[in-house]
C-alpha cells in the first residue's frame, strides 16, 4: 500500500536523511520525494510517497514512532495519508451548474478519485443533475434570517456523511466561521480573476465595458477573509475588442471549470501545503 506523508518544519541539516532512513528501516520503499525550502522564512517542506513490502506493518505504531523519533525532535507538523482511502468530497452549488457538471463528469469517468456523499444547494435547480449522477441532493435555502439555522443543518449533514472536504462549485453564499473552522484549508472555492477590480453581480459585463484584454479564474482555500484565502490554481485567456459579453462569459466559465478541477485534483492527490496564507504546490 502506498502512503503519502506531508511535512513542514524549521529548515535544518539532516532532515531528508533522517526521514528516508526511518522509512527504509521500516521496510519502506520511497517512490516519490519532493521538497522545498522557503529561504526567507527558513521553513522546510516535503511530500513523500512510500510503499511497504511488509504488509503487516501497524499503521498506528508507525505514526507513533514517526512522531517520537522525527516529528518532535525536528518540530514537524506532519500528516500521513493511506493511498487506499478515497477522500469524501461534498459539493455546494447555487444556480450556475457548469462547475458541478464538470466535477460530476470527472467523478463518473473515474478521473476524480473521491467519494461524493452529497450535493447541497440553496436552490432546487441542481436536483435533477445530482439525480442524473445518482448522488443524494439536499436543498437548504438560505436567507438573512435563516442563515444560522441553514449552516447548522449544513454542518450536521457534513458530519453525518463524514465529509473530508468541501468544494464550492459556484456556491453564491458566504460561509461563516461556523463551517470554516471545522474545515480549515479543506474548503475549495472558484471565482473569476477580476477581483477586486470588478466585484459585484456582473463582473464580465463590467470587464467588457472596460475593454480588458485578459480574463482569468482563481481557485483557493476558503478563509474568513472573503476571496483572500491561499491560492491553489489560476489560469488566464486572452480576449479582444472582437469578443462580445457572451464570449467573455463563455470563456470565463470554461476557465472556472478547468481551474477548479485542477485545484480539486491537487488537493485530492495531497499535493498542496498551506503556510502563511500561501500554498506550496508539489509537482
Amino acid at each position: 500500500m502506498r502512503n503519502t506523508i506531508l511535512i513542514h518544519c524549521p529548515d535544518q541539516s539532516g532532515i531528508i536523511s533522517a526521514i528516508t532512513g526511518f522509512i527504509h528501516n521500516k521496510g519502506g520503499n520511497i517512490v516519490y520525494l519532493d521538497q522545498h525550502v522557503d529561504e526567507e522564512l527558513s521553513v522546510f517542506f516535503m511530500r513523500l510517497e512510500s510503499e511497504f513490502s511488509n504488509k503487516t506493518i501497524e499503521f498506528s505504531k508507525f505514526k507513533e514512532e514517526f512522531e517520537m523519533k522525527l516529528a518532535l525532535p525536528y518540530e514537524m507538523k506532519w500528516s500521513i495519508h493511506p493511498g487506499n482511502l478515497k477522500p469524501r468530497m461534498a459539493i455546494f452549488v447555487s444556480k450556475y451548474n457548469h462547475c458541478l457538471y464538470d466535477l460530476l463528469s470527472r467523478y463518473k469517468s473515474g478521473e476524480l478519485e473521491v467519494e461524493i456523499p452529497f450535493v447541497l444547494s440553496n436552490h432546487a435547480d441542481a436536483k435533477h443533475i445530482a439525480e442524473q449522477f445518482e448522488i443524494p441532493f439536499y436543498f437548504v435555502p438560505v436567507t438573512k434570517e435563516s442563515k444560522a439555522a441553514a449552516e447548522k443543518e449544513q454542518l450536521e449533514l457534513l458530519k453525518s456523511h463524514k465529509t473530508d472536504f468541501i468544494v464550492l462549485a459556484r456556491y453564491m453564499q458566504i460561509l461563516s466561521s461556523k463551517i470554516i473552522d471545522h474545515f480549515p484549508n479543506k474548503i475549495i472555492n472558484i471565482h473569476h480573476s477580476f477581483l477586486p477590480a470588478f466585484a459585484g453581480a456582473k463582473p464580465y459585463h463590467a470587464a467588457f465595458e472596460r475593454g480588458v484584454k485578459i480574463i482569468g479564474a482563481t481557485s483557493h482555500y476558503v478563509t474568513e477573509a472573503l476571496d483572500a484565502g491561499p491560492i491553489i490554481e489560476q489560469d488566464v485567456t486572452m480576449v479582444s475588442h472582437s469578443h462580445r459579453v457572451k464570449d467573455f462569459i463563455a470563456k470565463g466559465r470554461d476557465l472556472e471549470k478547468i481551474v477548479l478541477s485542477r485545484a480539486v485534483q491537487l488537493h485530492v492527490n495531497r499535493k498542496t501545503m498551506v503556510y502563511n496564507n500561501k500554498t506550496v504546490i508539489f509537482s
